[in-house]
């Protein structure tokens, strides 16, 4: 099986490092032309994994039309521009799989809406899941739901990407596995203020908890299924993302924290903390679906400029109620 990777940012990349073990062939195609020269000329993705020395077999490449050949095609571009990447990428009934986390601004679709409404013949899977891209592409041990619908597939898939160190565990619940990806980003902005705020590590355990359940009540309210948001792409996600620095939601709620500004945190990256766009996306979402996401409406009160003594304060001061979800 062909593997084309569309994104060469440090995911991508570590993905397509996966992909090659064995010295297997893979498409790795990126935006900006230095990833390109770098990946092809040194084997380094110089500008978003430097350190990492990469396989030969990856060659890379900005031409979207060289990756018609491909037998699938792990999709990592950013939710809010996967839609006018995957447009203008010759698909038909090649596989997609999703690896990208987060709902579409605008249009409040999750990521595989948007790439079913683009190639209704191609088939889609998700992967998500715990995953640093700098220890995926070390090759340190990691485990992942891969979630498709098509159980030929997904066991296709799974024993093309799996590997000693790169561990898959199937499911056909496509819709739990990208929820539990997109929400988990803003969780791990809340996280982020609770640390960059010096609110202890009894704080942020506590939303650690109270996050999960606001992920598992809208997760249900999606039609996803809740074995599905306790395992890898919900729940050991959550975890991960909520606490560490190498998480790029958790640094921007740190940055916030700390009184800093969201517009002066996000014009100094380079690369997405995609939980700000989803936040208030997220929050929509929820209220047509009649859901309470106490966590994510205090994130999307962070990123609009609200003090952080001011949403810690709401938050604390919420009515007392019955543990449950």
């Amino acid at each position: 099986m062909k593997i084309g990777v569309i994104g060469g940012g440090a995911w991508g990349t570590a993905l397509a490092q996966v992909a090659a073990r064995g010295e297997q062939p893979v498409l790795l195609w990126a935006r900006e032309a230095e990833v390109v020269e770098s990946v092809n000329a040194i084997h380094e993705n110089l500008a978003f994994l430097p350190g990492v020395p990469l396989s030969p077999a990856i060659r890379a490449t900005g031409d979207l039309g060289e990756l018609a050949s491909m037998d699938a095609l792990l999709v990592v571009a950013p939710a809010q521009h996967l839609g006018s990447v995957l447009a203008q990428t010759p698909v038909g009934s090649t596989p997609l799989v999703l690896c990208a986390k987060g709902i579409e601004a605008g249009t409040k679709r999750l990521v595989y809406d948007v790439a079913h409404e683009l190639h209704p013949q191609a088939p889609i899977a998700v992967l998500s899941g715990p995953t640093f891209a700098r220890e995926v592409a070390e090759g340190k041990p990691t485990a992942v739901t891969l979630a498709c619908e098509d159980d030929e597939l997904r066991a296709r898939l799974s024993e093309r990407l799996a590997g000693p160190a790169f561990r898959t565990y199937g499911s056909s619940d496509v819709i739990g596995a990208e929820i539990g990806g997109a929400v988990k980003n803003v969780l791990a902005i809340a996280c982020g203020v609770v640390e960059g705020a010096g609110l202890g590590q009894n704080a942020r355990a506590s939303l650690i908890a109270r996050g999960f359940a606001e992920m598992t009540r809208f997760g249900l309210a999606r039609g996803a299924r809740a074995e599905t948001l306790a395992g890898l792409s919900g729940l050991g996600d959550l975890v991960l993302t909520c606490s560490s620095t190498a998480s790029r939601n958790f640094s921007l709620g740190y940055g916030l924290g700390q009184g800093q500004s969201a517009a002066a945190l996000m014009a100094d990256r380079r690369t997405v903390a995609e939980g700000a766009f989803t936040a208030p996306v997220l929050r929509e979402a929820a209220a047509d679906a009649g859901v309470d996401m106490p966590v994510t409406e205090a994130v999307c009160a962070l990123l609009e400029g609200t003090p952080v003594s001011a949403v810690i304060e709401a938050m604390l001061s919420r009515p007392l109620r019955e543990e449950a979800l």
